[in-house]
């Protein structure tokens, strides 16, 4: 009787302890973001995208919000896919936002180059902007930063996107080329 409860004692130990060797490891793999797994199935792409939107650069003041900060009407159509795609919002309370794509295009995210065209103006009519990086010339990924006015400020999203190992750009006819991403 002895013999068959301590082995019926050390089966259940050793399933809780494998159990909480799988919840250690799931909780590892969770990335810091919050960010779902990766769509695609491509753990790279899903790394990648993941490492930029961490890296996104804010100017001083920025909070980390939700999408609910500001009201953006655009969004960024990757033309090559499949791609990763995150997220990021953030608040700048007393921000314009020339003041603000201004910063972004001095600072930028990770080793990324920049697509825009600033700087912008300090005009108070401005109620949106974009600037786009980009990690080399002719990519289609990187960082869309939007820029909105809000009553107190402005929001930014940050729109992300890194290219999968599957991934295909459409041909374009007469030898069109892709415009880069953030420039509309």
């Amino acid at each position: 009787m002895r013999s068959r409860s301590a082995a019926a004692l050390f089966a259940l130990l050793a399933a809780a302890s494998l159990a909480g060797c799988a919840g250690g490891a799931a909780e590892r793999s969770e990335p810091s973001t919050g960010a779902a797994p990766p769509e695609t199935g491509d753990p790279a792409a899903f790394a990648q995208a993941e490492e930029w939107l961490e890296a996104a650069a804010l100017p001083p003041g920025a909070v980390r919000s939700d999408a609910s900060a500001g009201e953006f009407l655009s969004f960024t159509g990757w033309p090559c896919t499949p791609v990763e795609e995150l997220e990021g919002f953030w608040t700048i309370p007393d921000a314009t936002v020339a003041d603000t794509a201004n910063w972004l295009l001095a600072n930028p995210t990770a080793d990324l180059t920049t697509t825009a065209v600033g700087p912008y103006p300090d005009d108070p009519a401005l109620d949106n902007l974009t600037v786009g990086y980009i990690p080399a010339d002719g990519a289609q990924e990187g960082v869309v930063y939007t820029v909105v006015r809000t009553p107190d400020g402005v929001a930014v999203r940050a729109e992300v996107a890194a290219l999968t190992e599957a991934a295909a750009c459409p041909e374009l006819p007469d030898g069109g080329t892709l415009g880069p991403p953030g420039q509309g």
